[in-house]
């Protein structure tokens, strides 16, 4: 037995549906002091009834505790197709824990929780959801359905993504974007995490293959997944210290004040390059800092599932 690996061991979410329902629960509670109040009624797994469509899917039980009509929606009902793609690479795996839960998280974990919860809402509204996983190889598919068993499904495949070991595990995500928008027969919306780190060169082809989808008549939301302190503002203390790379094991020895200033130029420089093309490509951007919680995530969530047609 190889303790020390036991012990290094991660697990993932000890009950990632349960920490995605805290998370929506507590969005849906927050919508009626924002914008968007009157939105939560599209959160119910019910519809109102109107007079003249047939009485069996009535909800008989619902109506003696409202007093009002409503019909069980079913999966045949869908009016929604959504596809969740994560990048599993190594440098998405940063800072390295031991341990997940909602005030512990790095970039992967950030991304499964945020994409359960977003299943939540899905699960809700019985919309059909599917999902790729990829890092260096394409790790795993599904595609869009709306069943209970498939949901739990999806999730025990984000846990696996979680708590697999990812040591310099790089990742083309070009490659897998094409292969997507070949699978993808129907129209979807389509939400990818991914921290953004690629070569220029790379770069180019990442974005001619989110044109393949923006081709196939799929809406395209690109969620920049960072850590904000530690990748956009370098926030390190000045004792000297190896930077490694974790997808390449190349490394640099210094004292962080040293290059703090040009570092936080060229990354903002990056983050503003990335928003203005995304706008060219008309790919909905949006910056995820791991640390500012979810709520961005899910009303973006909400603006693009209205504006789905």
């Amino acid at each position: 037995m190889d303790i020390e690996k036991q012990i290094n061991e991660i697990t993932g979410f000890k009950n990632l549906e349960l920490l995605a329902t805290q998370v929506v629960e507590g969005f849906i509670s927050g919508l009626h002091k924002s914008p968007f109040h009157g939105f939560s009624a599209e959160f119910a797994e019910h519809k109102i009834y109107n007079n003249g469509e047939s009485t069996k899917h009535i909800d008989w039980k619902l109506y003696a505790k409202t007093d009002k009509l409503y019909t069980k929606r079913y999966e045949e009902e869908t009016n929604l197709r959504c596809h969740l793609i994560l990048d599993n690479s190594s440098s998405m795996h940063y800072p390295k824990l031991k341990d997940f839960n909602i005030n512990s998280l790095n970039k992967i974990g950030f991304s499964v929780l945020a994409s359960a919860a977003i299943m939540n809402l899905l699960k809700r509204q019985r919309d059909a959801v599917g999902m790729s996983i990829y890092s260096d190889a394409y790790e795993f598919y599904s595609n869009e359905k709306g069943s209970e068993r498939h949901h739990h499904m999806l999730l025990q495949h984000l846990n696996t993504a979680l708590s697999q070991a990812r040591k310099e595990v790089q990742t083309k995500t070009y490659t897998h974007l094409h292969l997507i928008a070949e699978k993808l027969k129907r129209r979807s919306l389509v939400f990818l995490f991914t921290d953004m780190f690629q070569s220029d060169a790379e770069e180019e082809q990442l974005f001619e293959a989110l044109q393949h989808l923006k081709y196939n008549k799929h809406e395209v939301v690109l969620f920049h997944t960072f850590d904000k302190s530690k990748e956009l503002e370098f926030d390190f203390n000045n004792r000297p210290k190896r930077f490694v790379d974790v997808e390449t094991g190349e490394h640099i020895n210094l004292y962080a004040d040293t290059i703090k200033e040009t570092y936080e130029e060229a990354v903002k420089e990056y983050f503003d390059a990335l928003k203005l093309k995304c706008g060219q490509y008309r790919i909905k951007y949006v910056q995820a800092d791991i640390n500012a919680g979810f709520n961005k995530i899910l009303t973006t969530y909400l603006v693009e599932r209205q504006k789905f047609g």
